[in-house]
């Protein structure tokens, strides 16, 4: 893979992969056979300042960013010369900047968009050309920090991570990955430790990738030999890890949670098991320094009668179940330190708005409202899920140790260990 020169971004004349106008999130499916993760709505920054879309006007597509940190959320749409392609990914930046990946002639150019009057100010920051049809480039989510966007291509036989946004010079290569890697989940506050899911010898398991160490890779999920191991979400703050991983039950992946650096075990909650349903984490409440289990941890349901939000703590035993607000941007959310649960959602009369839920002092009952234009205030209470104990297959962390310089947290691996009966049946 080459780094084109400099250039302005070419129309997405032909999408490589004909994909739906949706954009990449740090989420995976539960149960999903085959790896993929589900496309979310909307892309949020770490901070929950901005988020960015492809909206739709006319049959006609245009990036558009959202403000979130102000009194009341609103939308700037920056469209360009022509309508974008469907499967054109957006990504907002920290400071307020929205980056733009467009595929032409076999390349993927890069460019940040901003608001300038009545017009869109455009910076294109180069392209990245990935020979052969069988390599696939994708945004990362959004990196800690707001000044830096990574972009992960897939090929036959290795990955590699591309910075696409923030370099002195352009993209940048700066890992190489053997394996066809998914996923992209953010382990530090610093943006150095990017968590993949690596496939190789027929088997997925979550690595480490250490961006300042020259990619250097170490494993982080390794439950059973045969078992297919995804790291879905990580807090920093409290270390509080969402897995998807069949090892419990082969050939069936299910939703656990573990701790980082901890030497307790990975557990499957089976309340997190609803029949027929995809459960999808998307959000976890940050803040919670030392205490993993207080952690809210919002889940996107998707099944055969529909699709709705779900929310639950690791110290609980049931999933609180509530109905997003309408026209939610499946799959997108923030959860503030303070516990609130923002769902960004966008309809005829309020095409910008924010649904705020907040679970009410020990009665566990959630109350919310929504705020933005033409807005409607909503409530939604719901427990679902058997009292039966938390269970867990393990894999005990052992220390390794970190980098003399510059002190940072380093992941360890959750390495391998028996299940024996500690699995929830």
């Amino acid at each position: 893979m080459t780094a084109c020169a400099i250039e302005p971004a070419a129309a997405n004349d032909d999408n490589e992969d004909g994909e739906t106008p949706r954009t990449e999130c740090a989420i995976a499916e539960n149960g999903n056979e085959n790896g993929k993760t589900p496309r979310t709505e909307c892309v949020i920054t770490v901070d929950g300042s901005y988020a960015a879309r492809l909206a739709q006007d006319g049959g006609s597509w245009f990036p558009e960013r959202w403000t979130l940190d102000g009194p009341e959320p609103y939308a700037v749409p920056l469209p360009g010369n022509q309508p974008e392609e469907p499967g054109t990914e957006v990504q907002p930046m920290g400071d307020g900047r929205v980056l733009i990946r467009r595929f032409a002639d076999g390349r993927h150019n890069f460019s940040l968009l901003y608001p300038t009057g009545p017009t869109t100010g455009e910076l294109p920051l180069g392209a990245v050309e990935c020979p052969g049809e069988e390599t696939i480039l994708r945004l990362l989510p959004p990196a800690p920090g707001g000044e830096k966007a990574y972009a992960l291509a897939v090929g036959p036989r290795s990955s590699a991570v591309w910075l696409v946004a923030g370099g002195a010079f352009g993209p940048e290569h700066v890992a190489e990955i053997p394996g066809r890697c998914s996923g992209g989940v953010w382990l530090d506050r610093t943006g150095r430790m990017l968590a993949l899911d690596r496939e190789a010898g027929g088997r997925t398991k979550a690595v480490v990738v250490d961006l300042a160490r020259a990619g250097e890779v170490s494993p982080l999920l390794q439950i059973a030999d045969g078992s297919d191991d995804r790291l879905l979400l990580a807090d920093p703050d409290s270390g509080l890890l969402l897995i998807s991983s069949d090892a419990p039950s082969p050939g069936r992946a299910r939703l656990g949670w573990g701790v980082l650096g901890s030497t307790l075990p990975v557990r499957f909650p089976e309340c997190l098991r609803v029949p027929d349903c995809a459960v999808t984490p998307f959000a976890i409440q940050p803040g919670q320094v030392l205490t993993p289990e207080s952690c809210g941890v919002a889940l996107r349901i998707d099944g055969p009668m529909g699709g709705w939000v779900g929310v639950w703590w690791p110290a609980a035993r049931q999933v609180q179940h509530l109905a997003g607000p309408e026209g939610w941007l499946a799959g997108s959310g923030l959860w503030t330190e303070a516990g609130e649960l923002l769902l960004p959602y966008a309809t005829a009369d309020a095409p910008c708005g924010v649904a705020r839920w907040a679970a009410a002092p020990r009665s566990g009952a959630l109350t919310g409202e929504a705020e933005g234009p033409g807005g409607t205030g909503g409530t939604g209470a719901g427990d679902a899920g058997p009292e039966d104990p938390e269970g867990g297959g393990t894999a005990v962390p052992s220390p390794e140790p970190g980098p003399p310089e510059p002190v940072v947290a380093r992941p360890v691996p959750l390495q391998q260990a028996p299940l024996g009966n500690l699995v929830t049946k």
